[in-house]
């Protein structure tokens, strides 16, 4: 199991997979975001905080559809990370999906609902972040407009959880 990345190797994986250059600034963005309520938060890990939002969209190198948070996941575990690391970026899709909903989906069926304080802060902070735009939880749902009513309640109450959480 190779050793868990710092941030200049969470740089480098990024780079190997072939990310895009906007993929990166937007982990960029998360991870500051990310850091923000880790600070404010002492139940969570920051070094798990950081890896996981500079990792979490590392799956774009693959596809920039829905499935690339189960393809960033499959990637670090066929690297062999930590579970604890996989799993953020597994379930930092809106709020997480259920098994039920990746099948709908079209996806492997996989419980990728945010567990952990970890991946709870970071799924929070992506949603927080248009590109490298920060938003307000109010902005991020409107864009979300697509989404069905108990996806987006889904994401409100994530973003109600984190903000308790950092107080």
């Amino acid at each position: 199991m190779p050793e868990p990345p710092g941030r200049d190797a969470c740089f480098a994986l990024l780079e190997e997979a072939a990310c895009a250059k906007n993929v990166i600034a937007h982990c960029k963005a998360v991870c500051a975001c990310a850091e923000e309520y880790v600070a404010r938060c002492s139940l969570a890990d920051p070094d798990l905080v950081m890896q996981g939002a500079l990792l979490h969209d590392i799956g774009r190198s693959r596809t920039h559809l829905i499935g690339h948070a189960q393809a960033g996941a499959d990637l670090l575990r066929e690297k062999g990370f930590p579970e604890r690391l996989v799993r953020i970026v597994e379930c930092h899709t809106g709020a997480g999906l259920t098994a039920d909903e990746c099948t709908l989906l079209g996806l492997l069926p996989r419980d990728c609902m945010p567990q952990t304080v970890e991946e709870k802060i970071v799924t929070h902070a992506d949603n927080l972040l248009a590109g490298t735009t920060r938003e307000t939880i109010d902005e991020s749902i409107a864009w979300a407009i697509h989404l069905n009513r108990k996806t987006r309640h889904r994401i409100y109450r994530l973003a109600n959880e984190v903000e308790l959480l950092a107080q």
